[in-house]
């Protein structure tokens, strides 16, 4: 009778999305003015499908290809001040060893301009008086720690600024190009605001946060006398805040009592912050520059959803828009501010329009000790409820699930599952009372928020309980490892992605460069060093014995921050107590799976696994062109 009727509702489901068009590559993206406003450069795939930075002349159509990137493909990239170069970001396989090359728009000539063995590079600052420079972080000398160097772009010169004396994890840059402002990290697990006057004198300290709180830099004023900074003390969400460095008097600038500073919008000269967003359900838009209401009034009306300005050019004429939907594709428009008219470049995937794409619900439910936790409902078209359903764990914890299109909530919506994506504690932007709600509750309330998810889609006649799996990547590999061991019975499957499952070995075995980072987790997750009878405590690892229902686990081979053996031992454990485990292992992939093959490989395997044990649709796997997934059942 069960199947007869999980049939019914697969004929009424809409016809299935091919996974190319959900997880391939995307047919252009991120687009870029060059700062004159003369060119366009975006992502598009070449002809081998890999990602590459490609250019126009804006308002023609004389597209070609700048890069020649072999095998990962290019994912961030921006413009250098002389307009005539701009600069792309490269690891290898996924290691996060991240490298600056240099690309001429004119020659294509590339050059590497941090040609370090073994190190990571973070870009800091360019500045528009200073075009032949920019400002990176390097742990050459100590790989724990990012000094500052400035680099000659003309000539490739590496010359050494600034010294980081171990805790620094935030540079910013005055109008002169001087890093003149800090924020560290102190032992304690907190952070603090540092300043100097001139590079000549030593650092002094203006603001401190306790472990639970954060604040930090953002920028500088055009004239240096004030330095806008971010910070929960004295509320409980994250505001906006502009320090009088000469006073040292705080004046707030934008706040919200319940949600976090999400995006600051800040003119490409003159540095005025003009806009501030707030993250609640969908992104809201506080206006603070009079001057820039009738542009946000215009975009505003272009396109339902949400909308975000992904560049200007430096003399703020032209802003390039894009538009956010939850079931359709991103549309890019060039903006002529003069005009007020927009003219459509493309969309990222234009593949999906037109496409059955179901509509993301932001829902709320109250957790069992009161908290309210928010979240995103996708559901099927085409089938009545109780539907089979997928929580969608976000990775972090300290991060959270938007509105939006989501390829994985689409995929799982199309193979007939309800999705719902919760915001447990812990995720950020929501003030610090409910992130700190989520310190040292890794596998307990963090878990019961999830737990409690469950129990209002029942409730609520979404889903039937025992037609409901977990799936995440990161922490939400964690906590679909959690699932199965903590609470072996409630959920009928489980896929783990890049998931850590023992805290110790985590922590233990964190990038060098996440040093000033490690009190602070001890804080938040629990003490490696005095603590390692709990972190045992709450490691799936030990629990293996306790699992009941079918795993899926998939590993990048070069993750640096949940290295390979997180899921190794877990596979193991569970082989040594006679536990069925389907594992698959990409030896060119690190957190995440950024290459297309890689991605429809695993996205094959995943469907074909909640088919067999949800009862929904799946597209046969075919002959996947794959040569670096080893699959070990």
């Amino acid at each position: 009778m069960q199947n007869s009727t999980i049939q019914k509702q697969k004929t009424e489901l809409p016809p299935l999305i091919d996974r190319e068009i959900l997880f391939g590559n995307p047919e252009k993206t991120s687009p870029r003015l060059s700062p004159d406003g003369k060119y366009l450069a975006y992502i598009a795939p070449d002809e081998n499908n890999i990602l590459q930075v490609q250019m126009r002349t804006l308002g023609q159509q004389d597209d070609r290809q700048l890069t020649a990137d072999k095998k990962r493909g290019i994912r961030i990239f921006f413009w250098t001040y002389s307009g005539e170069e701009l600069i792309y970001l490269q690891d290898t396989d996924g290691d996060e060893n991240w490298h600056l090359f240099l690309v001429n728009i004119q020659s294509n000539l590339v050059r590497n301009l941090t040609p370090f063995q073994g190190i990571q590079a973070q870009p800091i600052a360019l500045d528009r008086n200073f075009p032949n420079e920019i400002l990176v972080g390097l742990n050459i000398c100590d790989r724990s720690k990012h000094d500052v160097y400035r680099i000659n772009l003309k000539n490739g010169a590496v010359e050494f600024d600034t010294d980081n004396p171990g805790n620094i994890v935030g540079w910013n840059a005055d109008a002169q190009f001087q890093v003149r402002a800090a924020t560290a990290t102190t032992a304690d697990g907190g952070s603090e605001l540092l300043f100097r006057e001139t590079r000549e004198n030593s650092w002094e300290r203006l603001r401190s946060w306790g472990p639970d709180e954060e604040g930090g830099a953002v920028e500088f004023s055009e004239n240096g006398k004030i330095l806008y900074i971010i910070g929960n003390h004295d509320a409980n969400a994250q505001r906006l805040i502009a320090l009088d460095l000469a006073a040292k008097q705080e004046t707030e600038i934008a706040s919200d009592p319940e949600y976090d500073v999400s995006d600051i919008f800040i003119h490409p000269t003159t540095r005025e912050i003009q806009a501030v967003s707030f993250y609640k359900d969908k992104q809201e838009w506080q206006i603070l520059d009079p001057s820039i209401t009738a542009d946000f009034e215009a975009i505003g009306k272009l396109h339902p959803g949400e909308f975000d300005i992904v560049s200007r050019n430096l003399a703020d004429t032209n802003w390039l828009v894009a538009c956010v939907t939850d079931d359709g594709p991103v549309y890019y428009y060039a903006f002529d501010r003069t005009s007020k008219t927009f003219t459509f470049l493309f969309s990222n995937q234009p593949k999906l329009e037109g496409l059955p794409l179901s509509s993301m619900e932001p829902i709320f439910y109250t957790a069992r000790d009161g908290l309210t936790i928010h979240c995103y409902l996708t559901k099927p078209l085409g089938i009545p409820t109780p539907i089979p359903t997928v929580l969608l764990v976000h990775g972090g914890p300290w991060a959270r699930d938007s509105w939006g299109y989501d390829s994985e909530a689409q995929w799982l919506a199309n193979r007939g599952y309800a999705v719902l994506q919760i915001n447990f504690r812990g995720s950020t932007g929501y003030g610090k009372d409910f992130l700190n709600a989520g310190n040292r509750e890794w596998a307990a309330k963090m878990h019961d928020d999830l737990l409690d998810g469950v129990n209002w889609l029942v409730e609520t006649g979404v889903s039937q309980r025992d037609k409901i799996a977990i799936m995440g990547g990161s922490y939400g590999g964690y906590a679909a490892l959690v699932a199965l061991t903590f609470t072996p019975d409630v959920f009928a499957c489980a896929i783990d992605i890049v998931g850590p499952s023992n805290l110790i070995t985590l922590l233990q075995t964190i990038p060098p460069y996440w040093e000033p980072l490690k009190a602070n987790m001890y804080h938040r997750i629990g003490n490696l060093e005095t603590e390692p009878e709990f972190l045992k405590s709450i490691s799936p690892l030990f629990f293996v014995d306790r699992i009941q229902k079918p795993l899926l686990i998939a590993q990048g081979a070069n993750d640096p921050r949940v290295k390979v053996s997180e899921s190794e031992q877990i596979v193991n454990a569970m082989k040594q107590a006679g536990k069925p485990v389907e594992y698959v292992i990409y030896t060119d992939e690190g957190h995440g799976f950024a290459r297309p093959e890689n991605r429809l490989h695993f996205y094959a395997i995943a469907e074909e696994f909640l088919a067999k044990y949800l009862g929904g649709r799946f597209e046969p796997a075919g002959n996947i062109a794959n040569h670096s997934g080893v699959i070990d059942s």
